[in-house]
């Protein structure tokens, strides 16, 4: 059927002919995109023209017209109806019969409808008034009726946003502030709102409000495909769904994908960061226009007072060689020729992102059109303006995303296409991998002083996760891409290998001091020996911090801190030439040791449990120290099943473990037994701890047996069903023979649950296998767990038995 055919069904069939109609043109396969936005907003015009018709007859001075999204033809699926039923106020009874057999209809086939009846006088006003009524007006659409009314109308309400523009667009400017304060960026959500978030429909509908007030105009070009592709986006989202939704949430991109035949949902998000980040950098330089074009209003008329009513000449200051400031932007100079310096767009980056200042649009463009590709290897100058414009902090990531939006980033670093709008899959990553990258070396430019080689720093931290555009190990193919990056952009032999290892090795410190036991020497020489030297661990610790505040709030504390610079000052130690304490050997605390003993004494468990405060790391004590959580800090005789017996507990009384050492002591030259300790941070889940007292009294339960601590939990999961959400990866468990020679490592990768801590020690328990010490870490959903395990003789497990208790393991934990 035909699109006259199918509008044809729709006038002769009434309202059941409209909806048969409308459903056949959102099912068809052949048409999608504009045309079907297009067709269905002319079929919805016949089919509301026909209501008209019926419900006027012999009603003058009335029009039906379109606004706001309808306005434009944008109808997408299950868009509502924005709709003005226009009148010149001479009957008004007749027009609100007219607006009941117009309306009603719309609401009897369960359409969402935004409706008002007006005279022009009063749209004008409200207009006036509210500036979303305006906005709305500005795309304005005639469907049936007095057409001049409506002409009228539209005529007037862009001669007043005309005139009020001065006014009005400082407040759309902060609406849209407000709605990205609100929202969030489009372009780094994993669950983004395709309308309401910065970069979606509604700013690029204030775009077009911008270009309407004939005060500045966005940058045209790739916008209407930006715009088409995110309707695009929605219209599959409202088919998938068959709800009127913006929200592109993770259990539905898989279904979207498919329904544009995309090849998965990664891919998706990737297209939807395209255009959302266009959007935001168009949203960028067309508000610096508008700001500039309003401060220039502003301040003319004093200037041409003051010169004799002449033409102010723009002030422009030097910057850089070819680079000067004019008008709050930096501009090319005029005698600079981008054709003739290579160099160019890195020189006036750097002096812009030193300065605090925005590249202007013209400038970029100009670079990107006419600019030579710098020889290989770069020049000296070339790399060290890389490096200053890195080194510029938080300015750089403004300057960065003006040489992107023109494709300059991926021609002078073309492994950045690999990872530019690339998404991750983690809710502890706030941002997609390429602006991750950005962050990390905004974040590494706090830390310059603290390392003698500040250009390797600051071009590690851009290059650290550059393989996670390739298949494997990001780490692993990320080291074969910085020495191939360093190299081309001039560094020497020894630097491109410095930097191929801090690539290579960058989540060692952290993953080695959250997940090992730092007593063990093993652990300590294969950090230093992956290190090699005293000024590679120096940039390595300054990258490991940098990579983890750039991540998000989950992935560094002062904790994750404290334990990596206690790994760093071992290794340091190592590379220096002494030898790390025996494990054996190594001195509790006072307080360790005062539990312990009475542990040992008394026969039972002793705990204390006391809010942990320290100060982040580098820096002194301060009067708000950073809390840390609660430590809880337990001395139990060694025997069988302690530690699902201390997790069982915790889960019971509902709290959470974040971090959870567990180690043996040995006691004092005269004292009989040997003591568990662990040393473990908590938080409690619901209200606030229990009593220390409490949580001793049902350890000595669990530690006899007479406390069924697995019944407990499944009751507890039997009465409060877990809620629908994200299926996680299934748990993950691996074998690590050479973390140490003194036990066999066994790690544990697990989405965080109540009770997994628990459940993993009485499968360990299960498998007749002693835990010598536990490392526990949770980042944010995910729980990443080692436990170093010996056979009942003390002895690290044979291969094929590590083997079976790891698979073991793991088929509990996916059971």
């Amino acid at each position: 059927m035909t699109g006259t055919d199918v509008q044809k069904e729709a006038e002769d069939s009434g309202p059941s002919g409209y909806a048969a109609a409308r459903l056949r043109l959102l099912t068809e396969e052949a048409r999608s995109g504009p045309p079907r936005r297009a067709a269905l907003a002319e079929l919805t015009d016949d089919w509301l023209t026909g209501l008209f018709a019926a419900g006027a007859e012999g009603l003058r001075g009335a029009s039906l017209v379109a606004v706001g999204g309808y306005g434009r033809g944008e109808l997408s699926p299950r868009s509502d109806l924005d709709l003005l039923l226009l009148h010149d106020g001479s009957d008004t009874k007749a027009v609100a019969a007219l607006a009941d057999r117009l309306w009603y209809p719309v609401w009897d086939l369960g359409l969402d409808l935004d409706h008002s009846v007006r005279t022009p006088a009063e749209a004008r006003k409200t207009a006036g008034e509210d500036l979303k009524v305006q906005l709305g007006l500005l795309d304005a659409r005639h469907i049936a009726g007095d057409l001049g009314l409506t002409a009228s109308l539209r005529t007037a309400v862009l001669a007043d946003w005309r005139n009020q523009a001065p006014k009005r667009l400082p407040e759309l400017q902060e609406l849209c502030a407000e709605r990205a304060e609100r929202q969030g960026e489009l372009q780094y959500l994993l669950e983004p709102d395709l309308k309401e978030a910065r970069g979606g429909l509604r700013d690029a509908t204030a775009l077009r409000a911008v270009a309407a007030s004939w005060l500045a105009d966005a940058p045209r070009e790739g916008l209407a495909d930006a715009r088409r592709r995110l309707l695009d986006v929605r219209d599959a989202l409202h088919l998938a769904t068959g709800r009127a939704t913006d929200r592109l949430a993770l259990q539905e991109q898989d279904q979207v994908a498919a329904e544009l035949g995309l090849l998965d949902a990664d891919t998706l998000l990737r297209q939807v960061y395209e255009a959302a980040r266009l959007v935001s950098y168009a949203s960028d330089v067309t508000w610096r226009e508008v700001g500039r074009v309003l401060r220039s209003r502003a301040v003319r008329p004093r200037l041409r007072a003051m010169l004799g009513g002449g033409k102010p000449t723009a002030e422009r200051s030097p910057l850089a060689e070819g680079v000067v400031e004019q008008d709050g932007e930096v501009v090319l100079a005029r005698a600079a020729r981008p054709e003739r310096d290579p160099v160019l767009p890195l020189r006036a980056a750097a002096a812009a992102a030193q300065a605090g200042l925005p590249l202007s649009l013209h400038a970029v463009r100009r670079l990107a059109a006419t600019v030579r590709p710098l020889p290989t290897p770069w020049p000296a100058e070339a790399r060290e303006q890389l490096v200053t414009l890195l080194g510029s902090g938080r300015p750089t990531i403004e300057v960065w995303e003006a040489l992107e939006a023109e494709g300059l980033i991926t021609r002078l670093l073309p492994d950045w296409e690999r990872v530019r709008c690339r998404p991750q899959r983690n809710a502890v990553h706030l941002w997609t991998v390429d602006r991750h990258l950005i962050e990390t070396a905004v974040r590494a430019s706090e830390f310059t002083r603290r390392v003698s080689r500040p250009d390797l720093l600051l071009v590690a931290a851009l290059l650290h996760d550059i393989g996670k555009g390739w298949p494997g190990d990001h780490s692993v193919a990320g080291e074969i891409i910085a020495k191939d990056v360093a190299a081309r952009i001039g560094f020497d032999r020894h630097d491109v290998a410095v930097v191929a290892t801090l690539v290579r090795h960058h989540l060692t410190l952290i993953d080695t001091a959250t997940r090992r036991d730092l007593e063990d020497p093993a652990t300590v020489r294969s950090v230093a020996e992956a290190v090699g030297s005293q000024g590679t661990l120096e940039l390595l610790h300054a990258l490991t911090e940098a990579d983890a505040l750039a991540t998000g709030p989950a992935a560094w504390s002062s904790w994750r801190g404290s334990l990596v610079a206690d790994l760093v000052e071992r290794v340091s130690a190592v590379l220096a030439g002494d030898v790390p304490d025996d494990p054996e050997e190594a001195a509790p605390t006072a307080e360790q040791e005062r539990l312990a003993l009475e542990a040992a004494a008394t026969g039972s468990p002793v705990l204390a449990l006391r809010a942990q405060t320290e100060p982040p790391v580098g820096q002194e004590p301060s009067g708000d120290p950073e809390p840390l959580g609660v430590e809880l800090l337990i001395a139990v005789p060694d025997q069988p099943g302690v530690l699902p017996a201390v997790a069982g507990v915790l889960a019971m009384h509902r709290l959470t473990v974040r971090t959870a050492e567990l180690r043996s002591l040995h006691l004092p030259d005269g004292v009989d037994g040997s003591v568990l300790l662990l040393d473990w941070r908590v938080a409690a889940e619901y209200g606030s701890l229990p009593q220390a007292a409490r949580l001793r009294s049902d350890l000595v339960r669990a530690l006899d047996g007479s406390l069924d601590i697995a019944g407990r939990l499944a009751e507890r999961d039997a009465a409060y069903p877990r809620r629908r959400g994200v299926v996680a990866p299934a748990a993950r468990v691996s074998v690590h023979p050479a973390a140490s020679r003194l036990a066999t490592v066994i790690e544990v990768r697990s989405q965080d649950a109540p009770g997994l801590l628990f459940r993993i020690g009485r499968a360990l328990e299960d498998a007749s296998v002693q835990v010598r010490s536990a490392h526990v870490s949770t980042l944010g959903a995910n729980a990443v767990d080692a436990f170093y395990v010996t056979g009942p003789e003390g002895a690290p497990l044979p291969g094929d038995e590590a083997a079976s208790v790891a698979r073991k393991l793991e088929e509990t934990l996916r059971g």
